[in-house]
């Protein structure tokens, strides 16, 4: 999973309460969980030990999505 925090929409707003500020400081640069990383956040993060993952991506505009 990529998680770029430059590309999240709640960015500045959810920051405080993410994973990624808790146990990485606010980041500038993208990082990457493997799906066993993955697993093991949201377990943490499901009994109350740390916060979720906060990421939503921006939708980026592509000839697909565009009504």
């Amino acid at each position: 999973m990529l998680i770029d925090c430059d590309a999240c929409h709640v960015r500045d707003v959810a920051c405080n309460d993410c994973v990624v500020t808790v146990l990485l400081g606010k980041s500038d640069t993208s990082l990457e969980f493997d799906e066993a990383e993955h697993q093991a956040v949201g377990v943490l993060a499901a009994q109350g030990l740390i916060p979720p993952l906060r990421l939503i991506p921006v939708a980026r505009i592509t000839e697909r999505n565009i009504a």
